[in-house]
């Protein structure tokens, strides 16, 4: 089974951030609605942390309305490019599941569902009570699941082909159930004028957990989760508050 850190297209980092690029991912969107539900929580915002923070789009875009911000990243590859966007910003390598930067934020935020990649409860569990530990008092965690069981929709086909920074891209999914979790096949062709065409395929292999799953990591945490989901088009968003921070 692919990890996210072992998977082609996050070593391709370059051609993953020209794809959404090109594609027209709303990363300055979703920051924006991000950060109305930390307002809305009244959380401080002195410090983010972005945790699988990927080539860091969603962490340049929020990182402007903090005083401090950091990323941590699984891959190599994806925080090349992130350093590359961010050049300001720390950047560290780690799991989410137990890095440790010695240090709390007021915010800790995990998108573009990057939860999805672990593989049991036990290590959902164990990432959640990690993420909650960066947190300070007052803080909130913001985690971007994977579909759940019930709203995953099997046999989906998504194609699209997009040209950024002299690179055109297609890339074609198909994704399955497979027991408690998705399969995603997804084929990509790569242009450009030099180099020709190329073609790599990725299996992306992501945990259908449940939404109880998810509430039960932030309770175990400390954390009082809740979950919103204004668009049908998305998995939505837990959010969780730490009320008083471990010593």
């Amino acid at each position: 089974m692919t990890t996210r850190a072992e998977s082609e297209i996050y070593r391709r980092a370059d051609v993953y951030h020209d794809f959404y690029q090109g594609r027209g991912k709303d990363y300055a969107g979703e920051a924006a609605a991000v950060l109305a539900l930390v307002h809305g929580h009244g959380a401080a915002t002195t410090s983010l942390l972005d945790v699988a923070c990927g080539t860091g789009s969603h962490l340049r875009e929020l990182s402007g309305s903090f005083d401090e911000a950091a990323g941590v990243d699984l891959s190599p590859e994806m925080l090349a490019v992130a350093a590359r966007i961010n050049p300001e910003l720390p950047l560290h390598q780690g799991d989410m599941r137990d890095f440790r930067l010695g240090s709390r934020f007021s915010v800790v935020t995990c998108m573009f569902s990057s939860i999805g990649y672990l593989r049991t409860t036990a290590d959902l569990q164990q990432a959640v009570h990690n993420l909650a530990d960066h947190l300070a008092s007052g803080g909130v965690l913001v985690v971007e699941p994977w579909w759940f069981p019930d709203t995953f929709l099997p046999g989906w086909v998504g194609a699209d082909v997009v040209t950024a920074n002299g690179r055109t891209v297609s890339r074609v999914s198909h994704s399955v159930r497979e027991g408690s979790a998705s399969k995603m096949e997804v084929h990509y062709t790569v242009a450009t004028p030099e180099a020709g065409i190329e073609h790599f395929t990725d299996t992306h292999v992501m945990t259908l957990f449940d939404r109880e799953a998810y509430e039960a990591a932030f309770r175990g945490a400390g954390l009082e989760p809740r979950y919103t989901r204004d668009d049908a088009s998305s998995p939505g968003i837990f959010l969780g508050t730490r009320e008083n921070a471990r010593s």
